[in-house]
Parts: structure tokens; sequence; C-alpha cells
């Protein structure tokens, strides 16, 4: 093995959303391209992704963090050095939607530690088209007026979860102070993972 790092930068992603709308699904089906319906996230859970982007080796954690409020004293620490932020909600129920700004958009303003973080929009389930109760033109407006990136997409279907991710790195390249240390943080991200009794175990719907 080469002294040298495997990889140009490490990003530390964080799913958030109600619990149910698919953030583990998402993460499945972007990290080892399966589909599974999966019961509700314990704690924490994180997957680690390798991709080439710009020419850049890029290592990804990506944490899955529990919709329910039980959990979420348990997963604040985890916004910590996160360079982008995914808020998931499900288009066929809009408690979720309406949950964004009422409830997840307070905890990153609360806990999230990079002020130039990327936040992404990402509506679920739109194979369900025909039980959509929030329309693609509201998480348009949403993502205008908090400053999101924005995509609808369906982890069953495959359709745009990797543009998920891939547009939020590119948003993360273009921002340069969230490129500082993202090759020597590797240490403290993966130990912060190693904190949490679930962080592996646990598998996952919401």
């Amino acid at each position: 093995m080469a002294s040298g790092p495997e990889f140009d930068h490490l990003f530390k992603l964080l799913l958030i959303g109600d619990s149910g709308v698919g953030k583990s699904s998402l993460l499945l089906r972007f990290t080892s391209d399966t589909f599974d319906d999966l019961s509700p996230t314990i704690g924490v859970d994180f997957k680690l992704k390798l991709m080439t982007l710009r020419g850049k080796k890029l290592k990804l954690t990506v944490w899955d963090t529990a919709g329910q409020e039980r959990f979420r004293t348990l997963t604040s620490s985890y916004y910590r050095g996160a360079q982008g932020i995914i808020l998931v909600y499900d288009v066929t129920r809009r408690d979720t939607f309406t949950n964004l700004s009422d409830i997840w958009l307070k905890e990153v303003e609360m806990h999230s530690t990079n002020q130039d973080c990327i936040k992404m929009l990402v509506g679920n389930k739109v194979d369900k088209d025909q039980e959509r109760v929030v329309t693609k033109q509201e998480g348009i407006a949403f993502a205008r007026q908090y400053g999101c990136l924005f995509l609808e997409c369906s982890a069953k279907t495959r359709l745009n979860v990797e543009k998920c991710f891939e547009e939020l790195v590119l948003k993360i390249l273009d921002t340069p102070s969230l490129l500082r240390d993202t090759t020597s943080t590797r240490k403290n991200i993966l130990h912060t993972g190693l904190q949490s009794e679930n962080s592996q175990e646990s598998s996952s719907c919401c």
C-alpha cells in the first residue's frame, strides 16, 4: 500500500427527515444498488462509498439518522463536521414535507458546525405518482426559500438516486471552505462512527 491517502477528499454526508420517508432505502440504493423495505433505523447507521468526480477520488461517509423523535438527542452529535445534508420527504405524505421546515431545518440550524454546509432537498417515492400529495413545484419553491439544491427521486426504481449524491458532492467541491482538512479529518469522522453501538449493525428505512 502507498503511504499517501487513497482518496483526495473525505466528505461526511447526513440523511435526515421523518421516519418512513426512505432515507435508508436511498442509502442502500446509492451504496450497493439494492432495494429493500427496511425497518426503521435505530439510532444511526453509516455506509462508505468511493466515487470519482472531476478527476478527484472521493470517499463518502453517508450517515443515516433515525427519524423518530426519541432518537434525536442521540443523533444531534452526528451533524458535527458534515459538509452535506440531505433532507428527505415522501411525496405521498404531506406531513413529512411540512416537518422539514417545522423540525428538521431547525435541527440543522442548531447542530450543524459548517456554516457553508450544502443542503439538498429530496422528494422520494415518485414511483407512487398516483398517490402524490406534494407537487414538484412546491419542492422547488421550498428549496429556493431555504437555499437548498432540489431533486425528486425513487429509491425503488433508482430514478435520480445517484444524481442526488453527485450534485450534492459537486456543490461541496465548488465550496472552498468545505474542502479544508477533508483528508486529515478521516480519523475523527470514523471514530465518531465507532462510538455508536448501532452504527454498522442497524438497518433501516426511515
